[in-house]
Parts: structure tokens; sequence; C-alpha cells
């Protein structure tokens, strides 16, 4: 690990341990990270914030959400620059629908960190492997980059990849893309190739911030939706006592 990562390591991880963990016992820990960076304006983070905030109450992600009787734990924050990263809403385990109302509001109340930075898309990502780790032990572990555009500051998804513990955790992506020339081919293929991992990793497209909820409930209903006994990773969580 080169010494500039490893810095920025130490800082992410001090900066994701706000969060606390609530217990073992649930499916899958999912972390949504939203890009806040300077290329989105207030309009554009109200309607990605609102949307996600829609998309989690939305009837058909509720029934994926409670399809099976293992909760799911569900974590949020917000990233632009180097060190720009805000927590929204600390890991709730998510065991009735007033859990998920209580997320939603504070998801959709939330207000913004940061407006003038950069993309630094390796320091988010480093950023969400230290929630991840401090958070609830889950059979699964899913990370959610959305964003409208390319790492520009800091080091790439690569380097993130290679320096945090991201063994066993699946990176997906949500891309607002606004329009249908080379700005839009570029940045659905930088998450194609540079941001998506794991197993099983997809990438949904939103046409802009204002499709922004139809796309997040998209993702939410695939990753949410119990999956086959044969994807078990091999160590599982240690049972009650």
């Amino acid at each position: 690990m080169t010494a500039w990562i490893a810095a920025a390591a130490l800082a992410l991880s001090a900066g994701a341990a706000t969060a606390q963990s609530s217990g073992d016992g649930c499916r899958l820990a999912l972390v949504l990270a939203m890009d806040v960076s300077s290329s989105v304006d207030a309009r554009e983070d109200q309607l990605q914030r609102r949307g996600l905030a829609a998309a989690l109450l939305a009837p058909e992600v509720d029934r994926a959400l409670f399809a099976s009787p293992l909760p799911v734990a569900i974590a949020a924050y917000e990233w632009s620059g180097r060190h720009k990263q805000k927590l929204l809403a600390d890991w709730q385990l998510i065991r009735n629908r007033a859990d998920l109302l209580a997320l939603a509001e504070t998801i959709g109340r939330s207000s913004r960190g940061e407006t003038e930075f950069p993309t630094a898309m390796g320091y988010a990502l480093g950023y969400g492997a230290g929630l991840l780790s401090r958070g609830p032990r889950c059979l699964f572990q899913t990370l959610d980059m959305a964003g409208d555009g390319q790492n520009n500051e800091g080091f790439p998804p690569a380097s993130a990849y290679a320096e945090f513990p991201f063994g066993e955790v699946v990176v997906n992506g949500l891309v607002v893309a606004a329009t249908d020339g080379p700005d839009q081919v570029d940045i659905v293929r930088y998450y194609r190739e540079h941001v998506l991992h794991g197993p099983g990793a997809f990438l949904e497209i939103a046409r802009g911030f204002g499709d922004y909820e139809r796309a997040m409930r998209r993702k939410l209903i695939r990753e949410l939706q119990p999956r086959a006994i044969g994807a078990l990773p091999g160590r599982l969580p240690p049972g009650p006592g």
C-alpha cells in the first residue's frame, strides 16, 4: 500500500467509525452512496435525495425487502471530494415498516453537506468499505455507488479495491446520464469497467436526475430480493447463543 493511500485509509476509517453495529442475524448489509460533487446542482440534489427516499417506500421494494424473515441492514452517505463524505443515515436494521419509514424520512430530510468539490470516487469507496466493516454481520454485503461522473480527484476505484476490505463486497452502480451523446457512453463504460465489483455486480442507468427514483427503485428490487441458498458465501454469521 502506498503511503498516501495508507494515510487516506486511516482518515476514511476514522470518518466511517461513527457507524455502529446493529448486531448479527441479517441477510444483507446495504450501503447507499450518493454523489454530491460540484456537477450536481441544488435541484438535482433534491431529486436524488427525495428519489432515494421514495424508492425505499415503493410497494415493490417493500415486498422484496420483507420477502424473507431475515432483516436487511441499511446505511447511507453522501460523497464528493477526497475527505468530503457525510453519513446521512447510520446503520438501521429494517425489521418492520416503521423502521423503513424512519430511514426514508431521515434520508429525504437530510441536507447537503458540500457543493464545491470534485469526484473522488476512490475515497468514496474507501469510506464505504469502512462503513461496511463496522456494520452488522450479514450474509451478504453490497455497496451502491450512484453518480453522474468519472473519478477526477485522488486514487481511482482500482486502488480502493486493492487496498480496502472489498473481498466479499459487491459494488453495484447507478449512473445518472442526462443525454444520449458520447458523455453518456463514456460514463456508462467507466462504471462498467472500473466501478462494478464482485460476482453479480450490475448497473442501472437513470436518464437524468428526474429519472433517479425509477432507476433506484429497479436497483433496490434486484438487490433486496432474497438470494438462493446456493449463493450463500462460505462463512455464515453464527446463530444466536
